[in-house]
């Protein structure tokens, strides 16, 4: 399995992807957009690799005027179902369908590790008017607490985990200026919600039945040692949000 071949697997779980995965906090997607926002002016955004709109829902909620870019179909459709109003692409930050300049924001949410970052750099830094801002995100779980870093263990690390570990994204030219800032919080989840982010991640999508096997019993074995989850209620899933933001000079 290639990662491109993982990169549009998600439709597959689409449903899972938007029970499992947690909203992003609204002070990220602020601060991200924080360079372009102009009193009494909205901002033209296209959140690329939008999934089901979890960055998308966020960016509309703070008054802009968004579009939504995403390779896989099944995700668009669900994304239409959930952000009512937003228009939706057939794209990738490498090839976007989008004019020259047209664009305050560029935004990504768990997605610049699917993409060629020089490409893509080119690609976003052509639709973004000068000034112009690429922000990008991710939740990352917070391992600092025991049951949340043996849940990783039992199911792998992903490569936006990966990423972020190794220092954060590389963002190439004509984009410059690259920020970072981050916040710590938590969502309260079930465990219903958590086999749907377990299941969720690429790497249990294109598992053979043999590896899924594996990692729903070793996600058994984390889940019995948490004893909110393993009482069928609910208990806190910290996170750590890490965005950057870069410009179009």
């Amino acid at each position: 399995m290639t990662e491109r071949q993982k990169s549009t697997s998600f439709g597959q779980a689409a449903a899972a992807y938007e029970s499992g995965r947690p909203e992003y906090p609204a002070e990220a997607v602020a601060w991200m957009l924080a360079p372009v926002r102009e009193p009494g002016r909205a901002l033209r955004v296209a959140d690329v690799g939008a999934g089901t709109g979890k960055l998308t829902r966020a960016v509309v909620e703070i008054g802009a005027d968004v579009v939504a870019i995403d390779p896989d179909a099944a995700m668009l459709a669900s994304l239409r179902e959930n952000v009512r109003g937003v228009p939706t692409f057939a794209g990738t930050a490498e090839r976007l369908p989008l004019p020259d300049s047209a664009l305050d924001a560029v935004v990504m949410g768990q997605a610049w590790h699917w993409v060629d970052p020089d490409a893509g750099s080119r690609e976003i830094a052509r639709v973004l008017r000068v000034g112009g801002v690429l922000g990008l995100v991710w939740n990352i779980r917070d391992e600092r607490v025991d049951w949340v870093h043996r849940l990783t263990a039992a199911m792998g690390a992903s490569n936006a985990e990966r990423l972020i570990s190794a220092g954060g994204p590389h963002v190439a030219a004509p984009l410059a200026d690259l920020e970072h800032r981050s916040w710590s919080w938590s969502r309260r989840i079930t465990l219903a919600q958590l086999r749907d982010l377990v299941f969720s991640r690429s790497d249990t999508i294109t598992a053979t039945p043999e590896q899924r096997a594996r990692i729903d019993a070793e996600v058994d074995g984390v889940v019995a040692s948490v004893p909110g989850l393993a009482d069928g209620g609910a208990v806190d899933l910290p996170y750590v949000t890490h965005a950057f933001r870069a410009r179009r000079p």
